[in-house]
């Protein structure tokens, strides 16, 4: 995982784009990769987020996009959420809530925070070959991010308290 975080942070650096506060994002990677150490390990989507979620005929919920399947560890697959509290924040936070039951271990948000940043900076590089529109989407949801973890001062996102005040909409069977 570590040469994961390394590859995307240099394809970040390398690709000419950058965006205010970007150092913040960068350090708070330095600071916690040390999180990564030792994290369990299985079988991941890579792509996880509500844009890869169809509605079949019969109204269940099916995953497409496999082409980014991978090995690592299982939260790290909550990296792309960001695009799922643009949607709604009431998902997302039920993403979570019910990933663990209702019980979100502690340590779950720095480690969310590191992946969501290190997926962020890499998205930049990524949406490049796209165009224009793709890349200003990238650096748009990187400030986005920032601004839902108060300049990375905190690692549980306004996003998932704002959702939490609400608890009626928050209904799991």
């Amino acid at each position: 995982m570590e040469k994961k975080l390394d590859w995307k942070n240099e394809r970040y650096l390398a690709c000419g784009i950058r965006f205010e506060h970007d150092d913040l994002m960068l350090a708070y990677i330095e600071e916690h990769r040390h999180l990564i150490e030792n994290r369990p390990q299985s079988f991941q989507h890579g792509d996880f987020h509500c844009g890869n979620i169809i509605i079949d005929g019969d109204g269940n919920p099916c995953i497409i996009d496999f082409n980014r399947i991978d090995y690592g560890d299982p939260w790290e697959e909550f990296n792309r959420i960001v695009w799922c509290a643009k949607r709604s924040i009431y998902f997302a936070a039920g993403r979570i809530d019910g990933y663990f039951d209702g019980s979100v271990p502690d340590e779950f948000w720095d480690l969310l925070l590191l992946y969501i940043s290190s997926n962020t900076l890499s998205s930049i590089p990524w949406s490049i070959p796209f165009g224009q529109k793709e890349v200003d989407t990238a650096v748009e949801m990187a400030k986005e991010v920032l601004f839902w973890y108060d300049d990375m001062k905190t690692s549980v996102p306004c996003w998932y308290l704002e959702a939490k005040k609400d608890g009626s909409k928050l209904e799991y069977s």
